[in-house]
């Protein structure tokens, strides 16, 4: 057999071999994968830096969701630059806590976060989380969580954060926050609302 035949039925078995691989199955055959998920990195996990996203982009967000918090965009920028946060996480903890205001106690609140009662604060009539008056002043006590509460003792990724701000022991799946916030940002970050 020449290697031009050899080489010609080499390509022949492959081919088949390839069609009985990919040919399609009966649907009771089929197999179940899991969804893919995007990798937590250190790109998407370290909440310190400049905002990755505009003020515009935000907005669209939140417009996009119906918000009641449309608009919080230039805030959670303008408290980005000041505080050296990068404000994507802003709105991804919000997304988590409360699809933007949409659910939950925040839609009362004005909390971007959800965050528990402490003295000094005026909180919800259940007592269990902060009330603000305006989604900016929200915004601004979540970031100064962040700076004081968090970053200062040196935890600066969402996978150092959320173990203390979300902990499994008041009913959370550390992981499954972690996941969702890290997937908005890289979400985000690739210019997908």
């Amino acid at each position: 057999m020449s290697s031009r035949s050899s080489g010609f039925l080499l390509l022949i078995i492959v081919a088949a071999i390839g069609y009985v691989v990919l040919a399609p199955m009966h649907p009771t055959q089929a197999v179940k994968t899991a969804p893919v998920r995007v990798q937590t990195s250190s790109l998407s996990d370290r909440i310190l830096g400049r905002p990755s996203v505009s003020a515009a982009f935000m907005n669209t967000v939140l417009a996009r969701a119906n918000s009641p918090a449309k608009g919080l965009g230039d805030a959670l920028y303008q408290l980005g630059q000041e505080t050296g946060i990068d404000p994507v996480y802003a709105l991804a903890f919000f997304h988590h806590e409360s699809s933007f205001g949409l659910r939950g106690v925040a839609a009362t609140t004005h909390s971007l976060g959800n965050i528990r009662c402490t003295a000094g604060w005026t909180c919800d009539p259940s007592g269990g989380y902060r009330s603000y008056d305006t989604w900016i002043l929200g915004a601004e006590d979540w970031f100064n969580l962040m700076q004081h509460v968090y970053i200062d003792q040196g935890l600066d990724t969402v996978t150092k954060i959320i173990p203390k701000y979300a902990p499994t022991a008041d009913n959370n799946n550390e992981r499954a926050y972690i996941q969702s916030v890290c997937d908005d940002v890289a979400r985000w970050r690739a210019g997908q609302v």
